[in-house]
């Protein structure tokens, strides 16, 4: 089923979750180990993130460098196909990104996703490489999230990159985009990032998954800016619990979000390790809750591969 009908027909709120495939040298039981635990809250849909190949310069004996492109985690249609076999029923959306990729081989990786059955995509421009200020797209790539869409879009026309392929079968894909309620650290403000977003809605795009906040007030007011600007798509806001006091100094930088006051204060008094874990399931609780009684119809937790915080989350709100 697609996302969009899963949202539309729910009856009750509900819980999705996002998982990180594991890095090269494990097998599909480190997968499992993630997702089983999950299994318990009977989520509609589950998200897989996608990981850009990296580059690395080798030194040789003679004082140069040789230039490798590795990938650290396994693919993407290989880590869904693990899934299906494991969970057959349970809808999967893999996250597809332009960044080191040329529009032919996300159209490749797109075909091989169908072929598969794989009805939803979530679509996303992806990171710049460690050490490069912007994003730097391939040659024959995509520069922005909403060029993917409109390609994903056109597949579900049945029109292909390939001018000779004049009957194609169409694909049927549901298309996510990712929201930012404190807007992309590279716009210019949340006004002209909401602008972006509805470029990637008119492009094709059916809903919106957010990135992580800590400060429920934002998230409304990013909504309510969504729908002035004529964004009429689902919202679903992403959480993810605080695991640790370091991550207090860490998720701003990585993610280029604040973290309310109230909640660095209360972090800060904390004594153990234990503490400042048990902190964050509080607050993501608290967040949880009241995004629910504003009527959001899911919220989707990020794991980052570690289920137990969030399992807690969810059997103490839904």
């Amino acid at each position: 089923m697609k996302v969009i009908d899963i949202l539309n027909n729910s009856k009750r709120p509900f819980a999705s979750f996002e998982l990180v495939p594991p890095l090269k040298g494990s097998d599909a039981s480190r997968l499992y180990q993630s997702l089983d635990p999950l299994m318990e809250f009977q989520p509609p849909f589950i998200n897989i993130t996608c990981h850009r190949d990296e580059i690395e310069f080798v030194p040789n004996a003679d004082g140069t460098f040789t230039r490798m492109t590795l990938a650290k985690r396994p693919g993407t249609v290989a880590i869904v196909a693990a899934i299906m076999r494991r969970y057959p029923e349970l809808e999967i959306v893999p996250h597809v990104i332009c960044g080191g990729s040329s529009c032919s081989r996300v159209e490749s990786e797109l075909l091989d996703l169908h072929f598969l059955g794989i009805n939803n995509i979530m679509a996303l421009r992806g990171d710049a490489l460690p050490g490069q200020k912007r994003f730097l797209p391939e040659p024959d790539g995509f520069s922005h999230s909403s060029e993917l869409v409109e390609m994903i879009s056109n597949l579900n026309r049945g029109q292909y990159l390939d001018p000779t392929v004049t009957q194609g079968l169409a694909t049927d894909f549901c298309i996510g985009v990712a929201g930012y309620p404190e807007k992309h650290f590279e716009a210019a403000n949340l006004e002209s990032d909401i602008d972006n977003l509805r470029k990637k809605v008119e492009a094709g795009a059916q809903y919106i998954v957010t990135q992580m906040f800590f400060d429920n007030e934002k998230f409304f007011t990013f909504v309510e800016l969504c729908r002035k600007a004529g964004i009429t798509v689902p919202i679903i806001p992403g959480l993810k619990p605080i695991s640790s006091k370091k991550q207090i100094d860490l998720l701003p930088r990585a993610f280029h979000i604040d973290i309310p006051q109230e909640l660095v204060s209360l972090m800060n008094k904390t004594k153990t390790a234990e503490d400042a874990y048990n902190l964050g399931i509080e607050w993501a609780v608290e967040q949880s809750r009241d995004l629910l009684q504003h009527g959001f119809p899911a919220i989707h937790y990020y794991t980052m591969a570690k289920p137990d915080n969030v399992c807690q989350i969810v059997r103490a709100v839904f």
